[in-house]
Formats: structure tokens, sequence, C-alpha cells
């Protein structure tokens, strides 16, 4: 009898072990201005045509509901829940499960979700021009209606601005409540400066910086002390081409004339005899 007990315990564990589902694994939710995505990794040897369901529960009620638009997930697809989560102020947690046509694996959850202070925050939009000894910092946050009349501009509580000197790196940070437009003022006219942003949100810190949006204070002064070196240097060098020039032509043109004079013969040398009151004189025919 505790032979046969022996037996049925072996084969119920190898039963478990060959023929159920592996549970998935990794089941975490992403989010990011509040839009959440739940992703998960399927458990070592799934079969290839497991599709996986998603359910989902309210921290004040107590039944898991199924997510109709998540129920037959294949191997690598993701479930947006963005329209799940209705109640931003709420807590939430997700689960999931791997479904053959024979079996079913058991369910994996993720942690808790608040979709406020879990999501993070995006850096806004952001366009520097300059003002002279300032720059104009403009904001845009997309425009997105959230549950509960909520927009996404109003979870922007501050902004914090990281402003570096293009020229030798100095820097420095600039906090302020958030707006569309912001003046970083008492910097240097004509020198570029670059602009980093990042956003404090009124019920999460999580957040991520913008690239470096860079932008003169004003148009850079013309360099004088440029622009009279090159018209010396312009100068200078016709004076060295120049000059040689001249002079070989002034030279050729007298070694010329010596030539024409040394070669030029005398000819029809005559007496002419003067009348009475002329002078007489040798004449050149």
């Amino acid at each position: 009898m505790m032979q046969l007990r022996v037996l049925l315990f072996l084969l119920h564990i190898h039963l478990e072990t060959c023929c159920s589902l592996p549970a998935p694994s990794s089941v975490s939710i992403s989010s990011s201005n509040m839009q959440h995505v739940l992703s998960f990794l399927p458990g070592p040897r799934t079969p290839i045509n497991t599709s996986f369901s998603v359910e989902v529960i309210h921290s004040r009620k107590s039944l898991w509901r199924p997510v109709a638009a998540c129920s037959q997930l294949m191997a690598g697809q993701t479930c947006d829940l963005t329209r799940v989560f209705q109640d931003p102020y709420a807590y939430y947690q997700t689960r999931v499960q791997a479904v053959t046509s024979m079996h079913r694996s058991i369910w994996t959850a993720s942690t808790w979700f608040q979709p406020l202070s879990d999501t993070v925050l995006e850096p806004p939009n952001v366009t520097v021009s300059g003002c002279g000894n300032c720059l104009i910092v403009q904001l845009t946050v997309p425009s997105r209606e959230l549950q509960q009349n909520l927009q996404l501009k109003d979870l922007y509580k501050e902004i914090f601005f990281l402003v570096r000197r293009t020229r030798d790196g100095a820097q420095f940070t600039l906090s302020l409540p958030y707006k569309d437009e912001n003046v970083i003022q008492y910097l240097q006219p004509g020198v570029e400066y670059c602009v980093t942003v990042s956003a404090k949100g009124l019920f999460t810190t999580k957040s991520v910086s913008s690239e470096a949006y860079c932008a003169f204070t004003s148009p850079p002064p013309p360099s004088h002390f440029n622009a009279l070196n090159v018209a010396f240097g312009l100068l200078a060098v016709f004076c060295v081409l120049g000059l040689p020039f001249i002079g070989l032509m002034l030279y050729g043109g007298r070694l010329s004339l010596e030539l024409i004079t040394q070669r030029l013969p005398l000819r029809n040398v005559s007496n002419i005899c003067c009348k009475e009151g002329d002078d007489c004189g040798l004449v050149l025919s």
C-alpha cells in the first residue's frame, strides 16, 4: 500500500513536470507620459503555439477581470493598459497566464502600479532663441486629455534648466515653475549657450532629460581685427608679387630703347646750304 502511494506521488510529479505549461516571467508595467504598457517573457521551454492572457485588479476591488484586448497575446507582444487604468490615483496589479488548448500555467503577477506616481515624464518640446543678453526657451507639451479631465500639461510642476556656455563649458542650473515661455537672463551677449531641460511632476519625480538645444544670445560681433589682418595680408602679397613685376617692366623698356638706338643706321648725311639768314646744320634722313 505504501509503495502504491509512492508510485502515485511520483507519477503526479512527473505529470506536473512534463505536461504543465511554464509560467510567464518578468511581468512589468512601463509608463511614459501616462501611457502604460505591460510586458512579459515566456517561461523556459514554452511551446510555440502558446498564447497569453492578461487580467487586472483594482486596489479597492476584490475580483480580477480580464483585459479583452489582451486575451490572446503571443510571445513578444505587449498589452496597452492606458485606457484600462481609468483612475489615475488608484493602484492596480496585473497578472499573465500562458494558455494552450490543453493546459494553462499558473499566474505571474506584476507589482502594484499607480499611474500618476509611477509614470515617467518626458521632457517637453524645446525651442531656444537669443534676446540680447538672455535666452528665450519655449516649451510645448503634447496636448492629450487624460482620465478625470486631466491634461498632460497639468502634471508638470517644475522645469530644470541646465545652461552650458559652449566656449569654455561653464554651466549652471535653474529651476522655474512650468511656463510655456521662459527667459534665462544675465548672459553674455554674442555668446553661444546650450540648454538641457528636464521636468518634475506634481505626483512623480521620475523624468528624463532632453537633448541639448543651442543658440547665440545675440549675433556674434564682427571681428575687425581679423578683417584688418586679411587686408594687410593681401596688401603684402601684392607688394611682394607686384614690385618685382613693375621693376622688370621698367628694366625691359630701358633695355629695348638702348638696343633700338644702337642698331639705328646713319644715312643720307649731307650739308645743307642755307639761304641767307638761315642756319646750316646736319640733317639725318
